[in-house]
């Protein structure tokens, strides 16, 4: 038991697991933790959609809406009106998740989707149509926030980081499935409008399957319910690990309980440990979006036509791939996140896209000084699938998944949502300019701009992103302790051990 051992080596750490093999956990070992995690990434899933079928469908309201179709701004408006929701639903969605649960933020995710998938359905005319773009984009910021966290704390930390990216694999299924969805309605009249109105669905199935799933039980035990806790915690730990895992638990909650913490958002900033961990989360997040995967997402159809490709069906056919590329490389990173570690994986998918934005922004530019070689356009798209490729597997899962595991449990829902709420500003900035910015200097200058990011969030992972791979709660909240105040120089440390 936890306690026979002095709290040396605590359940779920990379020592603990070493010294009890049997008690580990496997990916697909427990239906319950897989069954929990799938519904829960239906929010994911509704987040991916909802952000990649405007792609497609901004082309047919362009065709409904002359207006639409001659003003760059009225089409980034209806595009980022989202990203504007999703900051709101962010920001309001750490609240919930503290307060409420993590249950009752995704039944209020699903509320929003609906009611914005049915407005946008019937809209006629495009300011209804950015009315339902802003509902729904509530319902993505409370999911980006809550998925991730529900997640994480219904898993064990052997693979914590794999079942975290499993959601990020809904999230780029749900942009590949609006794709499919995209390029299968092109003939059917009204197309833009079942294209936005089809993402209903899967939120009415998940607010269904939330009336029977558990509240998460790291939460339940922090509000003091712990037989509700414990009774989850069952289904998930097999004894002896259970036993173990319940009293870490308390013992980690009780230490967090006796420093009489009331959370606010000013703490963030005033203690130098959750400072680092926040600017390290967020930092991550804002490069995310600045290294320009929500322009690609948002206006790779339209980028494609840039690239020479005129018709709508051969724009989304070809967008329709590079969305299937995304889906593939995201499998890719569920496998290698809890292998290689949150870091060399990030390390190496920013490597990718520097490589893919230098094929692209050389590409574009020769073609927009009017060389119309065909080749120069299929080198674009090339550029395209590699920088999807790459970014896939890292810089799409690990931010999220690292905002969901660093911060103390009194600041998880917090943090995890003024983390989210960067990436969602950072969305809007980049998804409401770009379009303007390529009017100003031209498409392969954009992606140098892109590039110059690209390298900078380089420059970032390598001195301020620590590895987390196998950490426990307890040993998270360690790490950042020493990178604030310095180690305990008479103490090993767990932390590093489980780094190397």
């Amino acid at each position: 038991m936890v306690a026979d051992m002095g709290m040396a080596i605590q359940a779920g750490s990379s020592d603990y697991l070493i010294k009890h093999p049997e008690r580990r956990i496997s990916f697909f070992q427990n239906s319950y933790i897989v069954g929990i995690s799938l519904a829960a990434g239906i929010g994911g899933l509704l987040f991916g959609y909802d952000t990649g079928v405007i792609s497609g469908a901004l082309l047919y309201i362009n065709e409904d809406f002359e207006h639409v179709k001659k003003s760059f701004i009225l089409q980034e408006i209806i595009v980022s009106m989202a990203l504007a929701g999703a900051i709101f639903g962010a920001a309001i969605g750490g609240y919930i998740n503290d307060s409420l649960g993590r249950r009752i933020a995704t039944i209020t995710a699903d509320i929003s989707f609906i009611a914005g998938s049915v407005t946008m359905a019937v809209a006629p005319n495009p300011i209804v149509i950015i009315v339902g773009r802003f509902l729904v984009g509530l319902g993505v910021g409370f999911a980006s926030i809550t998925a991730p966290l529900y997640i994480a704390e219904v898993s064990p930390s052997e693979i914590r980081g794999g079942l975290v990216s499993a959601n990020c694999l809904m999230i780029t299924g749900g942009q590949f499935l609006s794709y499919v969805i995209n390029y299968g309605l092109t003939k059917v009249p009204g197309t833009w409008r079942w294209m936005l109105g089809l993402a209903a669905t899967p939120a009415v199935v998940q607010l269904v399957l939330m009336m029977f799933l558990p509240e998460s039980p790291r939460w339940l035990y922090y509000k003091n319910r712990k037989e509700e806790a414990t009774n989850v915690l069952a289904k998930i730990y097999p004894s002896p690990r259970l036993e173990d895992e319940i009293e870490i638990l308390e013992a980690h909650l009780e230490e967090e309980r006796n420093k009489e913490v009331k959370v606010q958002y000013s703490d963030v900033f005033r203690q130098r440990e959750i400072r680092l961990a926040f600017i390290c989360g967020a930092g991550l997040q804002a490069f995310q979006q600045f290294v320009g995967i929500s322009i690609i997402m948002y206006y790779s159809p339209l980028i494609i036509q840039m690239a020479g490709f005129k018709s709508n069906e051969n724009a989304l056919s070809l967008s329709l791939v590079i969305s299937g590329l995304n889906a593939a490389g995201t499998i890719l990173g569920i496998y290698l996140i809890d292998i290689t570690g949150r870091k060399k994986l990030v390390l190496g998918s920013l490597s990718g896209v520097v490589g893919a934005l230098i094929i692209l922004s050389a590409s574009c530019y020769v073609i927009q000084h009017g060389n119309t070689k065909h080749v120069y356009g299929i080198l674009a798209i090339v550029g395209l699938g590699i920088y999807i490729l790459f970014f896939a597997p890292g810089m799409g899962p690990v931010p999220w998944t690292l905002n969901s595991e660093i911060y103390p449990e009194e600041y998880r829902g917090l943090c995890g949502g003024m983390s989210a709420t960067v990436n969602w500003i950072s969305s809007v900035i980049m998804s409401t300019s770009y379009l303007s910015l390529v009017d100003a200097i031209g498409l392969g200058q954009s992606f140098m701009v892109l590039l110059v990011i690209a390298v900078l969030a380089i420059i970032f992972v390598i001195f301020y992103m620590p590895e987390t791979k196998g950490l426990n709660f307890a040993e998270m909240s360690k790490l950042w302790k020493e990178r604030a105040y310095g180690k305990n120089k008479d103490n090993a440390s767990h932390v590093e051990k489980a780094s190397k």
